[in-house]
């Protein structure tokens, strides 16, 4: 239940007070970063109780409810337009980002990809978390990634009491992330169009990819089973998930993450006209 609405909370709390810490950030200082909408969401949230400038630069797909948030936090918009070689916005957002640090005056790019803060923060509060609510072995951890800081963060604060446990990301087709062919996605904060620095891939035991309407599926399924109320990427978890459990023993313990909640989609993952679009563009 991260105050901000998503996981990216974590981190975001993290990147700044450790900034801080060391004086890499000021009072003076002006944060940047790109984002989908979760991370600028959270990140704003917290320069706003620092009362620090931020400027989050997006792309068309995030949604309307995301923009609206991060203004009324206060946080300033660059939109960019030109997708990047991938289909995607990624790189060109980032570009965005390094033109826009040589005109800010003390600008400071958080740079969500690289930074290595990223995963600790997972490490030192998701994962230890895990180990401390979850009292049973556990044999899987299946994570949806984007920056990949999360998987990379819980996995290694796991495997220090479960060196055993088996490392599932979850993946978007036409994601380039392990490497695989890029492609049209849809759902925003799941899957990216570039490889990211802090992600080791020798700590990933497997790859399920999980395409748009397989995940929109999945929010319905687990909605209309459970009462749970999630974003898109937890719905790619739940159909990861579905293609997982027949080959597994009922004996054995999956831990999975549910990156944020469901009322960031409602005019997307759970708008029927919207689900209609993406499974034409699917099909």
């Amino acid at each position: 239940m991260n105050p901000g609405g998503s996981m990216k909370d974590r981190p975001a709390k993290y990147f700044i007070e450790q900034g801080l810490l060391k004086g890499q950030i000021t009072a003076d200082t002006h944060l940047v970063e790109s984002s989908s909408g979760n991370l600028g969401i959270a990140l704003a949230m917290i320069a706003r109780s620092h009362d620090l400038s931020f400027t989050c630069v997006v792309d068309p797909k995030i949604s309307q409810t995301n923009l609206k948030i991060l203004k009324t936090f206060g946080a300033n918009i660059v939109m960019v337009e030109d997708k990047d070689d991938q289909g995607g916005y990624l790189k060109t957002r980032i570009n965005k980002v390094k033109e826009l640090l040589q005109k800010l005056p003390n600008g400071y790019w958080i740079n969500q990809y690289a930074n290595e803060n990223n995963w600790k923060a997972h490490y030192l509060g998701t994962g230890a978390e895990m180990i401390e609510q979850i009292d049973a072995n556990i044999d899987y951890l299946v994570v949806p990634v984007s920056t990949t800081g999360c998987i990379m963060g819980t996995s290694r604060k796991l495997r220090e009491k479960h060196p055993n446990i088996t490392v599932i990301a979850v993946d978007a087709v036409g994601s380039v992330i392990f490497n695989t062919p890029p492609g049209k996605r849809e759902l925003p904060g799941f899957g990216a169009s570039r490889v990211l620095e802090i992600l080791n891939n020798t700590e990933i035991d497997r790859v399920i990819h999980v395409n748009d309407l397989e995940s929109v599926n999945g929010c319905h399924e687990l909605l209309q089973s459970e009462g749970i109320f999630t974003g898109g990427s937890s719905g790619a978890s739940v159909a990861a998930l579905k293609k997982l459990v027949n080959s597994l023993d009922t004996r054995e313990n999956i831990v999975t993450v549910f990156p944020d909640r469901g009322d960031r989609y409602i005019d997307t993952v759970y708008d029927e006209l919207w689900v209609s679009t993406v499974m034409f563009m699917i099909k």
